[in-house]
């Protein structure tokens, strides 16, 4: 029966620790299986991961972080004018999407590069003034989504 008293660990998963420096007979005796001389052998040689044999380091070659990076940006999938006469009569963002021009959850902006012939709804995060004057003058409509 198996209880607190006779528990023991699994075969093989205890190991005796290397007794080193007990004379030459234990096998480990006198350089202790560190070899002869050097930095590895003293005792504190051992130098951590970053150390470079006292080369300057990569850490220290590389410049300091400079400017700042805005955690606030927002950055938008731009989409020129002329793009837009692919489409019919109302151009939603799920258009947009359909087509490849965006993913799922990224922002869009219409840029006023290239010219408009019909006049379209269309629905987009932003667009850029001389976009919206274009299309308005073509007889169409702008949608600023939220």
């Amino acid at each position: 029966m198996l209880d607190l008293a006779n528990l023991k660990p699994k075969r093989g998963s205890k190991k005796n620790k290397k007794r080193v420096g007990r004379g030459i007979a234990s096998g480990q005796g006198k350089t202790c299986g560190r070899g002869h001389k050097g930095q590895k052998s003293r005792s504190g040689g051992t130098k951590g991961p970053f150390f470079e044999g006292g080369q300057t380091p990569f850490y220290r070659r590389l410049p300091k972080s400079m400017g700042f990076t805005n955690i606030f940006r927002r950055e938008y999938v731009v989409v020129n004018l002329d793009r837009l006469n692919d489409f019919e009569g109302e151009v939603k963002l799920s258009h947009f999407i359909e087509k490849g021009f965006l993913k799922e959850g990224e922002l869009l902006k219409i840029l006023g590069n290239g010219e408009i012939s019909k006049a379209i709804l269309v629905e987009a995060h932003k667009f850029s003034k001389s976009a919206k004057q274009k299309i308005e003058k073509a007889g169409g409509k702008t949608v600023e989504h939220h």
